[in-house]
């Protein structure tokens, strides 16, 4: 008979170890991590917002339609965010000379400098988190997670 102190319930162990449910809570927890580096930035920035600057500093300007289809939210997130972005200048909204409905986002130079603390942050946070893993474990984790990034088509 046991008193259930240290048991596990049933079908937990097994869970744990997918590969779903160690990227989702870690991803919570790097998420959160990441949420309280932003803060310290006192822009009012989430990572969402950032996933917006990456979205634009990774390819040309695009419309927020096409931003939201690519980052996989919905049209109306991506305008709240640019709205945001826009007023700390990391943003531009232009209107499409051939499509005057069209609104293009492009990255202003303040928002590739705040893009470049973004991943100072980031990469610190990876330090951590990485710390017990040797330079190889790192490298095989990095290679590892882009491939699945790449699949589903992520940056």
């Amino acid at each position: 008979m046991s008193d259930g102190i240290g048991t596990t319930p049933p079908g937990l162990p097994g869970l744990s170890t997918t590969v779903v449910f160690k990227l989702g809570t870690l991803g919570t927890v790097a998420t959160d991590r990441f949420t309280r580096a932003l803060e310290t930035f006192d822009l009012g920035l989430k990572p969402k917002h950032v996933g917006l600057l990456v979205a634009l500093g990774a390819g040309a300007a695009a419309s927020q339609q096409e931003l939201a289809a690519r980052m996989g939210v919905a049209p109306s997130l991506v305008v709240s965010l640019a709205d945001h972005l826009e007023q700390l200048h990391a943003v531009q909204r232009v209107r499409d000379p051939q499509d005057r409905r069209r609104q293009v986002l492009t990255l202003t130079d303040d928002g590739r400098r705040l893009l470049d603390r973004c991943e100072a942050a980031s990469r610190e946070l990876d330090a951590e988190l990485t710390a017990e893993l040797t330079e190889d474990q790192r490298a095989a984790l990095g290679e590892a997670l882009q491939r699945m990034a790449d699949r589903v088509g992520l940056p």
